[in-house]
């Protein structure tokens, strides 16, 4: 077993973090958006499989397009941040399997012709890399605030025409406003959620 972390680690991606409801209008250039994918990329997916896609907007013509999906209560916040990222999920991600998963030769296949199987890693498979980005993203320095209030079909007709990508959730980055912070959520305790046996 490796030595955890030290306490400043685990304050700054746990328990100090915070969801932003605000930013300061600071942009985000290309090298942290890449720099947030290359840490992000290593987190577990099953069979390598890695069906999530991320779209990064960043400009005002980006926001533009993504803004009028989103609930009116998002709008100013993500208008706010350096990017906002579409999480979404690839529809045929299994295409890359002879290349991620090759100890598994037939993998492609398997899911090719199981529709149900494949919907369903993909889904489970792009929401904990969706987490990933979060979690990276604090590590990195920047602020985060994961959105769900928009329009799945009004981003996946402007930003997936195809079809093949649908979108899962949304996630802010930048610098955030501290003032925007609302008081910390409880939390549930071990003994209400879990169980050993």
């Amino acid at each position: 077993m490796r030595s955890p972390l030290d306490d400043t680690a685990l304050d700054t991606v746990f328990r100090e973090a915070r969801t932003h409801y605000g930013f300061h209008a600071q942009p985000l250039d290309e090298a942290i958006l890449r720099r947030l994918y290359d840490l992000l990329k290593w987190g577990p997916t099953s069979m390598n499989s890695q069906p999530a896609r991320y779209v990064f907007v960043v400009s005002e013509e980006g926001k533009s397009r993504l803004l009028p999906a989103l609930s009116a209560g998002n709008r100013d916040k993500a208008h706010q941040a350096g990017a906002i990222v579409i999480v979404a999920v690839d529809s045929r991600f299994y295409e890359h399997m002879p290349r991620l998963f090759p100890s598994s030769p037939n993998a492609r296949e398997r899911f090719a012709e199981n529709p149900d199987k494949a919907s369903d890693t993909a889904w489970r498979n792009a929401t904990l890399q969706g987490a990933y980005l979060i979690v990276a993203a604090r590590m990195l320095g920047l602020d985060v605030g994961p959105m769900s209030g928009f329009d799945n079909a009004m981003v996946d007709d402007e930003f997936f025409p195809d079809g093949r990508y649908k979108s899962n959730f949304l996630v802010n980055l930048g610098v955030g406003d501290p003032s925007s912070e609302r008081p910390r959520g409880e939390r549930l305790a071990f003994d209400e959620v879990a169980e050993v046996i």
